[in-house]
């Protein structure tokens, strides 16, 4: 394949099929650091109980969820995330990583060192616009570009949006008392793989600057006197 070629699979993959009928806004995922702690706190504080049950397996209190965010360790996880157009996060991925031994998916099969384990939570008003599966796809590349070669999701098998995941992917998937196991084989690293994760985050790293340089602006506009807001209300 071409170099020319490569890039634009790549920008497919990336956007989408690009038809005039789609009028959906990419979604575009980008890791997340240090500074985006705050915006994750808000994030996970403002998903409801059942949400909360969905996502951690309890409907934890919020102290428990301000624990859990708190101690995110961003050097040793990545952790990706999904910004509105108002520049609120609204969906955010986390992937740890556990030598295979000691991960919940030490019974699959693998030669690596290392397992993945992926979760994912989603705004109420974001969901069914593919948010979810662009993270979990994303947190995918990211492994198979890491010599990472499975992908493990733990969740209760009533988790509707995790199972929809999980089915679109191919994973296998094993039911037992309510809850579920779902695993992903990923294939080696290749260039097209290389080239697909680095424009996926220098992408989101554009759109990111741009949201934050809109909101800045945005609220300086709004502290002048006599002036409207002119920031969209919606997502």
């Amino acid at each position: 394949m071409s170099r020319p070629d490569l890039f634009k699979n790549t920008l497919r993959r990336l956007f989408g099929s690009g038809r005039a009928n789609d009028t959906r806004p990419a979604v575009l995922v980008k890791q997340l650091h240090e500074r985006d702690r705050r915006r994750m706190m808000k994030h996970f504080l403002s998903l409801e109980k059942s949400d909360r049950l969905l996502r951690f397996g309890s409907a934890l209190p919020d102290e428990l969820v301000a624990q859990y965010v708190q101690k995110m360790d961003f050097s040793r996880d990545m952790v990706y995330g999904v910004y509105s157009r108002s520049f609120k996060l609204v969906g955010v991925g986390h992937l740890a990583f556990a030598p295979k031994d000691l991960s919940p998916a030490r019974s699959v099969a693998t030669s690596k060192e290392q397992v993945a384990e992926f979760g994912v939570s989603v705004s109420p008003s974001m969901r069914g616009r593919g948010v979810g599966s662009k993270l979990f796809e994303r947190a995918a590349i990211h492994c198979r570009n890491n010599d990472v070669d499975t992908l493990y999701m733990h969740c209760l098998s009533s988790n509707k949006t995790m199972m929809h995941i999980a089915k679109k992917a191919g994973m296998e998937i094993q039911r037992e008392y309510g809850e579920a196991d779902a695993y992903l084989k990923l294939l080696p690293p290749n260039p097209s793989s290389m080239l697909q994760e680095a424009v996926q985050e220098q992408f989101a790293m554009f759109d990111y600057t741009f949201k934050a340089n809109a909101r800045a602006a945005s609220k300086l506009w709004d502290r002048l006197p006599g002036r409207k807001k002119p920031w969209p209300p919606s997502q």
